[in-house]
């Protein structure tokens, strides 16, 4: 049985283009990774191999990380974490409207702007 999260040929075609495009399929991906989607794109019109499916999906969570953005890679490593912590901050002290700022995206979005901006000495 495939897994669920097998990614379609013409997706992975999609992201093949954007990575070239932006310049990481050459960075990134080593001979043998760039050989496996090629084949794969050209050969296979379902990936049935369990064993594929799990290689692709690897390969292909390789290059979505590779292809975000700056902005993108700090609200994930640091903008979401920060924005958690604040609400349940401010959840304890009694503000009930708080929970919905873990998930708000333009408050997120914020908190990473102000730690780009800040000075090198102030950040922590």
């Amino acid at each position: 049985m495939v897994a669920a999260t097998v990614i379609s040929v013409s997706e992975l075609i999609k992201i093949r283009r954007k990575a070239m495009r932006l310049r990481t399929w050459f960075k990134v991906l080593d001979g043998t990774e760039r050989a496996i989607v090629i084949l794969t794109i050209r050969c296979v019109e379902r990936v049935k191999s369990p064993k594929l499916a799990k290689i692709v999906m690897a390969i292909v969570t390789k290059l979505t990380n590779a292809m975000k953005g700056q902005m993108e890679r700090l609200i994930d490593t640091f903008g979401r974490p920060l924005a958690q912590k604040l609400s349940r901050v401010a959840m304890a002290w009694g503000n009930r409207s708080a929970a919905l700022w873990a998930e708000d995206l333009g408050f997120i979005q914020y908190l990473v702007t102000i730690q780009m901006n800040m000075p090198r000495t102030f950040q922590t």
